[in-house]
């Protein structure tokens, strides 16, 4: 017999010891049997016979990992704080068979070796960079990291596509990040025009169909060029040779769930495996980033734009400013687009008698109203309740709702602008993949006039027709309580203006009380992150790092004592800062009572020394979280 450890797929639970008649090569998926049910796990050490006994494995799959993925896992495991079998669950579905045949693996090794060739010799389309945009091209080529600090327009997209041709050129692969599959339909037409069928798209959303044709394209070596959101880092690549993350500012790199992860700062850990070249694009890039990496500044824009900013102090309206602005915008035959941070018709609904505001009766948060659905719905753990016609606290009928949202002012601008076709582009109503392609070929090619939307409408996409870009509500994300509150404010502010004028002259308004501070630096964000960085000092990331730990339980008392004994264990290291315990600002979501405890420390290793000595039932840590909710 022999013996191996293996590391339960999705658990926490620490590894636990099999027996097997058979030998095992690290990485092998394995089926055993845990509490009375059988559990996928994987192999990760052969070791000597335990003085225990030890269940037999039940069975070995077809499927193993990479080593490439194997020492991604215990690189995130190590450095996320999670469990072996947790960082094994976001690759989990990213399998390639195990191959008995000599024959068939020298066949696939030919295919990684020249697929390439195949593939994309024989486009005609070639890329021509500007002279400034073949400087950005030799900057990035001279270093292993770099930052591409690129103007909206500038032509990152095209510095990427070069460098993914020399990649192909010498044999190996490209690899294409994106922040959300929103990205993904313009840019996949774009990749296919010049590469071809060596294309692949690769996220989340995918059908297991489509999901296990791409997998079978990477593991024959036919798909060379592969973009994707943050899932597609974790394929099993050979021969990589390029990684471009764009956006590489967006928070949705970072996952919202355990394991805690940066898909943007593990780019830059499996490309070294691979011994590949990264750069992070951006034209907002973020504070750590700017700090890190050796950058070159691409300015100005591909194309003639005169751009002018208007400021409107108002809190978020339509107000006669904006609509007079739109009515002309669309006299002139152009498009519009409308940016603000909240979905749905109100955030709130309150009572104006009493000041009774209706929560959600799992969380400890307000219910946004949806008027097209007739139903207050919670945004956390997605709980429904029907539209109240008095106050459940008073009994009286005057009830109001603050802070705007998505769809009523959809609903204002219809009521404005009668015949003009306004459409909504948020995560209400941008449920689908096709759905989403189909708004933004029915915007592009005109059919919709104004473009009404949340962080989607920021992202890095392409509208042609776009004269006017307003921005709503931004006042609500300056004075988060988040040390990026600014940070996010100010680029979402530049990353939405720089969807307008990509043809002619252009206007966009923010609509602010607090226009100073974006005055100040909407030409120079550079300025700004020089700012940012005098005040960071000793404080923030990048000069420090920061953990939160959170304890949640339906129980409140049970969450509180374990961050209390957390706690207890943390005071013994003296070189990492309690900088504060306590409720969590959202104290209540899906049943579930929150307490947290947020760390900082000069010094990563030491942070994570700490954490490991000090864990108890029910922490759950983030490292390096961008959210503090």
């Amino acid at each position: 017999m022999h013996f191996y450890t293996l590391s339960i797929i999705s658990s926490a639970v620490a590894p636990l010891t099999y027996a097997s008649k058979e030998r095992l090569d690290l990485g092998t998926i394995a089926s055993v049997e845990l509490r009375g049910k059988l559990k996928d796990a994987v192999v990760i050490a052969e070791v000597p016979k335990p003085s225990f006994e030890c269940k037999e494995i039940v069975s070995t799959s077809e499927f193993c990992f990479t080593d490439e993925q194997i020492q991604t896992a215990n690189f995130m495991a190590s450095y996320y704080l999670c469990s072996l079998g947790e960082a094994y669950a976001v690759m989990q579905s990213d399998l390639r068979p195990v191959i008995a045949s000599e024959a068939k693996q020298s066949k696939l090794d030919n295919l990684d070796r020249h697929g390439s060739k195949e593939s994309h010799d024989d486009l005609s389309s070639s890329i021509l960079l500007s002279p400034k945009q073949q400087e950005a091209y030799d900057f990035i080529d001279t270093h292993e990291i770099s930052l591409l600090f690129g103007d909206t327009g500038s032509g990152k997209s095209e510095i990427y596509m070069s460098h993914f041709q020399k990649a192909l050129d010498e044999g190996k692969r490209a690899l294409f990040l994106l922040p959300e599959i929103s990205l993904t339909p313009q840019m996949q037409t774009r990749l296919e025009k010049h590469f071809g069928e060596c294309v692949a798209i690769y996220h989340s959303k995918l059908s297991k169909k489509a999901r296990s044709s791409v997998l079978e394209r990477v593991r024959s070596g036919e798909a060379r060029v592969i973009a994707g959101a943050r899932s597609a880092l974790f394929l099993p690549l050979k021969d990589l040779g390029f990684i471009a993350v764009d956006e590489e500012h967006d928070d949705s790199y970072k996952s919202s769930s355990k394991p805690y992860y940066n898909a943007r700062d593990m780019a830059i850990f499996v490309a070294k495996l691979h011994g590949a070249k990264v750069v992070l694009g951006s034209a907002t890039p973020s504070l750590s980033s700017y700090a890190k990496f050796a950058s070159f500044r691409l300015k100005g824009t591909h194309f003639e734009s005169k751009k002018q900013t208007i400021y409107d102090a108002n809190y978020d309206s339509i107000s006669p400013l904006i609509a007079g602005e739109i009515s002309a915008t669309l006299a002139s035959g152009k498009q519009a687009i409308i940016f603000l941070p909240t979905r749905a018709n109100f955030k709130y609904l309150s009572c104006k008698s009493c000041g009774h505001n209706f929560e959600c009766g799992f969380c400890s948060v307000g219910m946004s109203l949806h008027s097209k659905h007739n139903y207050l719905k919670c945004h956390y753990c997605n709980f429904t309740s029907a539209i109240p016609t008095k106050c459940e606290a008073c009994g009286s009928d005057e009830l109001t709702s603050s802070r705007l949202g998505t769809a009523e002012v959809l609903k204002e601008l219809e009521a404005l602008f009668e015949g003009v076709s306004v459409a909504q582009f948020d995560r209400d109503a941008i449920t689908t993949q096709k759905r989403l392609a189909s708004t933004l070929e029915s915007f592009n090619s005109g059919e919709i006039s104004i473009l009404v939307g949340t962080q989607m409408l920021s992202k890095g996409h392409d509208y042609h027709g776009v004269a006017l870009a307003v921005v709503l509500g931004v006042d609500h994300m300056l004075y988060l309580a988040d040390h990026r509150a600014k940070e996010k404010a100010l680029s979402t502010a530049l990353q939405v203006a720089g969807r307008s004028g990509r043809s002619g002259e252009a206007k966009v308004i923010v609509q602010s009380m607090h226009s100073d501070f974006f005055m100040a630096y909407e030409s120079d964000y550079e300025l700004f992150l020089k700012h940012q960085l005098e005040l960071a000092k000793g404080l923030y990331p990048p000069f420090t790092k920061l953990a939160r730990v959170l304890f949640a339980h339906k129980n409140a008392t049970k969450a509180s004592d374990a961050m209390s004994e957390m706690r207890s264990n943390l005071e013994r290291f003296s070189d990492v800062e309690i900088v504060g315990s306590g409720k969590c600002a959202i104290e209540y979501i899906a049943s579930k009572h929150r307490f947290e405890i947020l760390l900082r420390s000069s010094s990563g290793s030491s942070l994570r020394k700490a954490i490991r000595a000090s864990m108890v039932e029910l922490a759950v840590v983030d490292v390096d979280p961008i959210e503090f909710n």
